[in-house]
């Protein structure tokens, strides 16, 4: 029996030491220059890399609709949308490969025939319960040794 949502409920990525590492070598960068009395090459480093890591630090999240949907937002530009009936499993993943997620402890989505995606929302245990709540059929594959 699938649930029906009546508000939309989001879920913040969570934030590993992964996420920090840019932030890190923005500063040192900075350090550089302004040691070196380059201010000005400072400044545009800072406004590029700044521009570039601190709208996926406050903006990836994933939504659960109202009309059943999961909506992924990660900065500026990664904005994507599955059918929650779409998808087929969520297994746990430790993948660095790039993604919606800031942190590597993360889930990766089987959705459509062969596509994927991995996130990395918070509380993971209530966003799967969430999504299975809307479409029992999802299989969770859990964490083995």
């Amino acid at each position: 029996m699938c649930e029906t949502i009546t508000t939309n409920k989001v879920y913040p990525s969570k934030k590993g030491l992964l996420i920090y590492i840019p932030v890190v070598l923005l500063l040192v960068v900075e350090g550089v220059y302004i040691f070196s009395r380059q201010y000005i090459a400072g400044l545009l480093s800072m406004a590029v890399i700044g521009a570039a890591v601190l709208p996926m630090y406050f903006n990836t999240k994933y939504t659960i609709n109202a009309d059943g949907s999961l909506h992924i937002k990660c900065g500026f530009f990664f904005n994507m949308l599955i059918p929650a009936n779409a998808i087929k499993k969520i297994k746990p993943t430790k993948t660095i490969l790039s993604a919606p997620a800031l942190s590597i402890d993360r889930i990766e989505i089987f959705y459509n025939k062969f596509d994927t995606v991995v996130i990395s929302p918070e509380n993971k245990a209530e966003f799967i319960a969430h999504l299975q709540s809307i479409n029992p059929a999802i299989e969770y594959v859990h964490k083995t040794a």
